[in-house]
């Protein structure tokens, strides 16, 4: 992308994962904070080694269905009743690992994590349970890596690395084109697991923009707006294989994107999306269907 006019945009969904790795939920608004979306990978589920475990290893992790309510979170899967944990509990410090981050968390107890083990248990590698539920420390500082945020010191929670992932509505539906070419059924924004799907640009052109301005429709012209960087492309991994309905890996979607996502930024990784950090606007409110624009320039 050459251009540096502005791209009318508009946000048309919002997902957080408040527990990493198992299912998302689709939000019609919610508040930006520093790290993120509030609430996103809150809680990340550990092995007996503090090592956080994903659906890479446990596809069934897919089939853990988050809720928000009343002052819970609320978790549900297959054949188990339903646990219920205050959003602000927490029980005795721990230290996790998040790839080459060790850090230190809280662990949520017991009950949480005879949960957990119980429905994933049956499918954990040898030496990997039992597991345990932790939560982010909201008096811990972990940063994305400096080398992609440009020296700019960026909080995330227990993201893979940034705070936000972007992807564009064109971008899934090119990916499900060619499925559907295949013979193949469509797959939905789950399988790719962003925060931020955006409406209004062009195939991937997320890949070219820098910068995103987001600001609520009718607001005056002197409203905050919300500014994100975007400052790495998105490595792709075994996740977008499993099927969230399912939480089985069926190999349908790495094979199409290694026709088309080799990246060279990333020495040839297959990238899809990209990861943003939140540069302006945090305490703001995010809503489905607000516009924006996006740039190849930052404007801060």
């Amino acid at each position: 992308m050459t251009t540096s006019e502005p791209l009318p945009l508009t946000l048309e969904e919002i997902w957080i994962y408040p527990v990493k790795s198992c299912a998302g939920i689709r939000l019609h608004s919610v508040e930006l904070l520093p790290e993120g979306l509030e609430w996103d990978r809150t809680w990340m589920v550990v092995d007996a080694r503090g090592e956080f475990v994903s659906q890479r290893e446990l596809p069934r992790m897919a089939l853990i269905q988050p809720r928000l309510r009343m002052g819970q979170l609320e978790l549900r899967a297959p054949g188990m009743l339903t646990l219920h944990l205050a959003l602000e509990a927490a029980e005795a410090p721990c230290r996790v690992r998040v790839w080459d981050d060790e850090l230190p968390a809280y662990d949520m107890g017991d009950v949480a994590a005879q949960w957990f083990t119980d429905f994933l248990g049956p499918d954990c590698p040898p030496g990997m349970g039992p597991l345990r539920l932790v939560r982010f420390d909201p008096e811990v500082r972990r940063l994305s890596p400096l080398a992609w945020t440009g020296g700019v010191e960026a909080p995330t929670t227990f993201s893979d690395g940034y705070a936000l992932l972007v992807l564009s509505r064109a971008a899934l539906d090119g990916l499900n084109a060619r499925l559907q070419a295949l013979g193949q059924p469509p797959v939905d924004a789950r399988r790719l697991r962003p925060n931020l799907v955006l409406g209004g640009l062009g195939p991937h052109a997320e890949d070219g923009l820098r910068a995103l301005t987001l600001k609520a429709d009718g607001a005056p012209p002197d409203a905050p707006t919300v500014q994100l960087e975007l400052v790495k492309p998105c490595a792709r991994c075994t996740i977008p294989d499993v099927d969230p309905q399912q939480g089985v890996r069926d190999d349908r979607v790495s094979p199409v994107l290694r026709t088309y996502r080799a990246d060279a930024r990333l020495k040839g990784a297959i990238t899809f999306g990209m990861n943003a950090i939140v540069r302006g606007g945090a305490g703001q409110m995010l809503h489905e269907g607000m516009g924006g624009w996006g740039s190849t320039q930052a404007t801060w």
